[in-house]
């Protein structure tokens, strides 16, 4: 009769799979047993909690809880855009949209009166524009203090003549704002940011830290 051709396998080789199946066993059995006992959920970090009323659960910014709105018009009495001023916790929320500008940057503040009426005639030793009868840039609290209340991010227009901004300030609240002026002027503010070296260290002198050296008054709305 023919010898088997089937082998036997070596303890070399049974060796080591057995060690390794025993070593997987001892590792599921170290203290790991499964059970059906329920288990303490880990507590999981969520940092410190958005201030009241600024964000949503899943971070969006809230709805304003009031607000009010305005319509700005140039010197000729034309819509060039609108304004919303919403309450949003403990600041205000702006937001603006324009058409018919000259592209570049253009200050943007809040002034004191709530009159927008254009071709004013200038107070003596005053500057001539439009719209003088809203008065200077609004200001809240001391009078002496740079940047004013009323002063807001500048609004930047796009080469087709449209601009949308939407900013915040705490400088304000909405009581503050109602029944004032929203204004747009011809140029850039500079918020009266002017190196010493440009003045011999003088400082700004006053009309740019009454105005910020922003022009002309191009367009104007009564907030309310």
């Amino acid at each position: 009769m023919a010898p088997s051709t089937t082998r036997r396998p070596s303890w070399r080789t049974v060796t080591p799979v057995l060690a390794v199946a025993a070593l997987g066993l001892a590792a599921c059995s170290n203290s790991q047993e499964s059970s059906d006992v329920k288990g303490t959920t880990p507590p999981v970090f969520t940092s410190s909690p958005a201030p009241a009323g600024s964000t949503s659960e899943h971070g969006h910014t809230a709805p304003p809880t009031e607000s009010v709105s305005s319509t700005l018009k140039d010197s000729n009495g034309q819509t060039v855009g609108t304004a919303t001023f919403g309450k949003v916790g403990n600041h205000v929320e702006i937001t603006i949209e324009a058409h018919g500008l000259k592209p570049g940057f253009h200050g943007l503040h809040i002034h004191q009166f709530g009159k927008c009426e254009p071709n004013s005639t200038a107070p003596t030793g005053g500057p001539a524009g439009d719209f003088l009868s809203a008065g200077s840039h609004l200001q809240v609290g001391d009078q002496n203090a740079h940047p004013m209340s009323g002063d807001l991010t500048s609004l930047q227009v796009r080469g087709d003549g449209g601009a949308k901004l939407v900013t915040t300030t705490d400088a304000v609240t909405l009581d503050d704002i109602k029944g004032k002026a929203l204004m747009i002027h011809a140029g850039a503010d500079n918020f009266g940011n002017i190196p010493s070296r440009y003045n011999n260290g003088a400082g700004p002198d006053t009309e740019t830290l009454a105005t910020g050296d922003a022009g002309s008054r191009v367009a104007c709305g009564v907030i309310g």
